[in-house]
């Protein structure tokens, strides 16, 4: 038997340990999304479902789960800002994927046109204004127009690779 023949033979009905088992396959970047004001009132989330959706107009979009704790500041905020994690920020991401108030409070940030916080060690940020949201199963995916972006600085980026961080081999 042919490995192919193999391979189509065998497979799993979909679940959801079997989608986050599959799909933990796929290496990720991690990023945190900021809305509110630096100062004041701001929030922050740690995500991996992030990717570009359009070049022209520029465009992005992230996913947050409908139980996400932040998730209905990010549904009525004006604005939001994407911070492309490096990997010498593991203890950001961590921290950001707790249930905090606010989790941004000791940590250096700056803001570019809307006022979001941004790191100014994150690998590059992107300023953004709320384009569309879609509720799409047990999640809602953002869209969000580019509005600024921080140019990127030169580091690794952080990974996330079958449910750990992973760094890259060169």
């Amino acid at each position: 038997m042919s490995k192919s023949q193999d391979v189509k033979s065998r497979y799993d009905e979909p679940s959801p340990q079997g989608m986050r088992e599959a799909l933990g396959g796929f290496a990720t970047g991690v990023a945190v999304v900021t809305c509110g004001t630096v100062g004041k009132n701001a929030c922050a989330v740690t995500i991996n479902s992030f990717t570009s959706v359009s070049l022209d107009p520029p465009l992005i979009l992230f996913c947050l789960d409908k139980s996400a704790f932040h998730l209905d500041r990010f549904l009525v905020a004006d604005s939001f800002a994407v911070n492309i994690l490096s990997d010498s920020q593991m203890e950001v991401s961590n921290r950001l994927t707790q249930e905090v108030v606010d989790g941004l409070e000791d940590l250096e940030t700056a803001s570019l046109v809307t006022g979001c916080p941004v790191f100014p060690d994150a690998i590059t940020a992107l300023d953004c204004r709320p384009e569309r949201v879609i509720e799409a199963g047990d999640h809602h995916i953002l869209i969000g127009r580019v509005v600024a972006i921080r140019p990127p600085l030169t580091a690794d980026p952080l990974l996330f690779f079958r449910g750990r961080y992973a760094a890259l081999r060169r």
